[in-house]
């Protein structure tokens, strides 16, 4: 058996995002000890996205924000834009139908290959 270290990685992936290499990693936890401090700030970095029943809210996020426990920064990368498809996709259909968004609607088709 082949032992592989994992991480906790804290990875922001835009709505504007095509691929993996667009997600941004910020951070990462390196052991246990350090967990809180990763989970802290990916808390506060989702703060904004909730609604004023303190749920979180797809449609109310600028950035998708995900904690990936994985071996390597690539990975990491590749498992949060895989993870964040759905959200971003529903996040971009909601500011096209409530604001008719035409720069949500242009990454729509573009990018996602969805009408808006």
């Amino acid at each position: 058996m082949i032992y592989k270290q994992n991480y906790f990685y804290l990875c922001k992936t835009p709505l504007s995002a095509e691929g993996p290499e667009d997600v941004e990693i910020i951070t990462r936890a390196d052991n246990s000890k350090d967990f809180p401090r990763v989970f802290k700030e990916y808390e506060e970095l989702r703060s904004h996205a909730f609604n004023e029943d303190k749920l979180y809210s797809v449609v109310r996020a600028d950035d998708v924000y995900d904690l990936i426990r994985t071996g390597t920064k690539e990975e990491a990368k590749e498992a949060a834009f895989e993870q964040a498809q759905q959200e971003i996709i529903t996040n971009l259909q909601h500011r096209v139908m409530q604001d008719e968004d035409k720069d949500a609607k242009a990454i729509l088709r573009e990018v996602h290959g969805v009408e808006g």
